[in-house]
């Protein structure tokens, strides 16, 4: 089965944000699509090391993200409703088009986030 693409053009690109004791990082990169009558925006998680890959980018670059979805369940006891959230994890990317650059490529490894996240540190 071939990864999962998205491209787009980066509309934001948020600091990274470390949780829990063994500083599990994560950085939001908002994708832009034009769909003609609507725009649609596409968050993409860049986890672990390809926190820093991010350094290398700028709003209004174009790239592809090679992902795959990452499902949690959180429920804070036994007596509250749980919740499900739904990411795009980011696994790999492709600079498209840029003001100044070349093509790039970086890739992080697929278990990274299952290294370092526990299930009582909830890193969403």
């Amino acid at each position: 089965m071939s990864d999962a693409t998205v491209s787009g053009v980066i509309h934001l690109i948020e600091e990274t944000k470390t949780f829990g004791n063994k500083g599990f990082r994560k950085r939001l990169v908002v994708l832009e699509q034009d769909k003609g009558s609507f725009t649609n925006y596409i968050p993409v998680e860049f986890i672990r090391d390809s926190c820093d890959a991010v350094d290398e980018l700028n709003v209004g670059d174009e790239i592809e993200v090679s992902y795959r979805l990452s499902g949690r369940r959180w429920q804070k006891d036994a007596q509250s409703e749980a919740r499900y959230f739904l990411s795009a994890e980011a696994m790999s990317f492709q600079l498209l088009g840029s003001t100044g650059g070349t093509m790039t490529e970086r890739v992080s490894s697929p278990n990274d986030a299952f290294s370092e996240a526990v299930d009582d540190e909830a890193p969403f």
